[in-house]
């Protein structure tokens, strides 16, 4: 294969997670019923927030983000997967390759941003509660995600931008089941360190920034719980936190699992298999994480099918 211009490259070629044809089957089945059911239980986590006046709070806004922007994350992958299987075809256009870069960091970058503001919102609640409504107004909630947005929004075109300038073969393939980032910068000849340097630093940044202000803000939790005298009353307070706290704990050590395990990787195949974890199973699991244990979604769950409490 030999390198060319970027008007050369007509495609890539996407290995997926199998290359058994009679696994084909299995995984288009067991992958479509993920996809539904990430699309279904935060699609009626959403229905639930927007139809009862009683979720109308900064928490159930944030939450109503953070399943939106999961739903639009399994969708910038796992559709063309989908497609790839029935249709026995592994090519996605260079176009479609970039697309998906753009999506996925911008939507991954939101779901770290989310749970950090979320993490910020259980802070004021718990050390705060006196203050609440008067720190987490609409107009700030607001502001927060729309921060998340234009930040993460920033981010991604500055990724696709260097990934435009760097040279590619005319045909590649791709250990993966999506335009994942870091395997896009590994097909590529660049010599110039600049643009690894910019890549990997705004990715640094956007995880360990998030990442630092959930740490900080939990440690104000914690020591503010610390001070409180009767259990019930601790056991009521990181009640509200433990749904936030399993969601963050799946989404970082999933996440960083996958990353630093793909650095020293042997198998690049092996690599996408785990990232699965991230990409796929996360999103699924966020809404039934949320709800099981939280009697107001249950309940606003009863109403939205006509059912009283």
């Amino acid at each position: 294969m030999e390198t060319g211009n970027l008007t050369e490259i007509i495609e890539f070629l996407l290995l997926g997670l199998s290359e058994d044809p009679e696994l084909q089957s299995l995984l288009f089945g067991l992958f479509l019923s993920m996809y539904l059911l990430t699309v279904w239980g935060n699609l009626l986590l959403i229905l639930a927030v927007i139809s009862d006046s009683h979720l109308h709070t900064p928490m159930y806004f944030f939450l109503s983000n953070l399943s939106l922007v999961d739903i639009c994350f399994t969708s910038t992958t796992i559709p063309k997967m989908l497609h790839n299987i029935w249709t026995q075809s592994q090519a996605i256009t260079y176009a479609g390759c970039i697309t998906q870069v753009y999506f996925f960091t911008l939507l991954a970058g939101l779901d770290d941003c989310l749970l950090a503001v979320m993490a910020y919102d259980r802070y004021v609640a718990i050390c705060h509660p006196l203050h609440y409504t008067v720190i987490m107004n609409p107009r700030l909630c607001g502001l927060l995600v729309l921060m998340c947005w234009v930040v993460n929004d920033v981010h991604s075109l500055l990724e696709c931008f260097l990934m435009l300038k760097l040279p590619f073969r005319t045909h590649l393939e791709i250990p993966h089941f999506f335009c994942e980032l870091y395997q896009m910068v590994q097909l590529t000849h660049s010599d110039s360190p600049f643009n690894d340097v910019v890549m990997y630093l705004c990715v640094g940044l956007l995880a360990v920034g998030p990442f630092s202000g959930i740490l900080y803000s939990y440690s104000k939790i914690v020591s503010s719980v610390s001070m409180i005298s009767s259990a019930q009353g601790k056991s009521k307070a990181f009640s509200t936190c433990a749904s936030h706290l399993l969601v963050v704990f799946l989404f970082y050590c999933t996440g960083m699992g996958v990353y630093f395990s793909s650095i020293g990787a042997h198998s690049s195949l092996s690599s996408a298999r785990v990232s699965v974890l991230y990409t796929v199973v996360t999103p699924m699991l966020n809404p039934f994480i949320y709800s099981l244990r939280n009697q107001d979604i249950k309940s606003a769950l009863r109403r939205l099918w006509g059912r009283k409490p």
